[in-house]
């Protein structure tokens, strides 16, 4: 069971950062997990941002779905970790009860997309199908991923996989979202000529535009306001309310979202989330423990 901080939130040492510690970072105070619940009830999208691999992360987007079924509020989950070329397979697998997880990971591609243990994740998709909640692909698939990374987001939008895809310009020329990916590509792989950083960053679009286009879906069919969507993806995906939240906005303005920021807790990194408490990293910063992995490297 994950423990969570659940006293009152007027502490203000920064010093009393540590984990079970849930941070509201508009005030930049520990909040309770029963403050969090009360946020999130009338939520149209919970953005949760992880480090990949990490059990305490899983368990912490298990307690937000727990405190929306709690509340009557029957979401979707939406996980990056499964593309849209695995929808009906994850379908079927909600709905059949005897198909087995072998079948699943056949019909959902897990392989041919993320291709990581299957077990790491396996908790949230587990918890769709017990609680019949709609489970949602939010990844292109990698095939189109690496044709825009390849040969560049013109060429690839005449592929039959992107042909379709309607992107306009307010998709595709945010100067926000440029500079705060760019600058991340640039240093996490240094000294590339300038056209591979940009089919790299126009594979970045492809990706946070095409999940956000899955959670504006499920928002317009989704039978009422009861029903939110929980956005499960790595951190860099909501991060300072730009890469998918922004997009999501864009056709949605009305909507409520909250984003929680989950970090596998360790000393090393008080500076660093100070700095991303400071600079508006998400809603809130929900600090766990660390993962089988230790503390996972920034660029992936």
């Amino acid at each position: 069971m994950l423990s969570v901080w659940t006293g009152c939130s007027t502490l203000q040492a920064q010093s009393s950062l540590e984990v079970g510690t849930i941070w509201q970072v508009a005030s930049q105070n520990p909040v309770s997990l029963e403050s969090l619940e009360a946020d999130i009830l009338d939520a149209d999208v919970v953005f949760i941002g992880e480090e990949h691999y990490t059990p305490s992360h899983i368990e912490a987007a298990i307690t937000v779905l727990d405190m929306l079924l709690k509340h009557q509020r029957h979401p979707g989950i939406a996980m990056e970790m499964l593309s849209w070329d695995g929808q009906a397979g994850l379908d079927r697998y909600i709905s059949n009860p005897d198909m087995s997880v072998e079948e699943f990971l056949e019909a959902s591609r897990w392989k041919e997309n993320w291709g990581g243990e299957f077990p790491d994740y396996q908790p949230l998709v587990s918890y769709a199908r017990t609680h019949q909640l709609p489970l949602l692909a939010l990844n292109p698939p990698r095939q189109l991923v690496r044709l825009v990374a390849t040969k560049g987001l013109t060429e690839a939008l005449k592929d039959p996989g992107l042909s379709s895809w309607s992107l306009g310009n307010e998709a595709l020329e945010d100067q926000e979202y440029e500079s705060l990916i760019f600058d991340q590509i640039t240093a996490c792989h240094p000294k590339l000529p300038d056209h591979v950083y940009r089919r790299i960053f126009e594979a970045s679009i492809i990706r946070d535009e095409g999940m956000a286009t899955i959670i504006r879906n499920f928002l317009d069919t989704r039978p009422g306001p009861k029903n939110p969507v929980v956005s499960y993806t790595g951190g860099g995906h909501i991060q300072f309310g730009i890469p998918i939240p922004k997009r999501v906005k864009r056709t949605h303005p009305a909507i409520k979202t909250v984003s929680i920021y989950l970090v596998a807790w360790d000393p090393s990194k008080k500076e660093e989330v100070l700095t991303e408490m400071k600079e508006g990293i998400a809603d809130y910063v929900w600090l766990t423990p660390l993962g089988p992995r230790g503390i996972q490297p920034r660029c992936g």
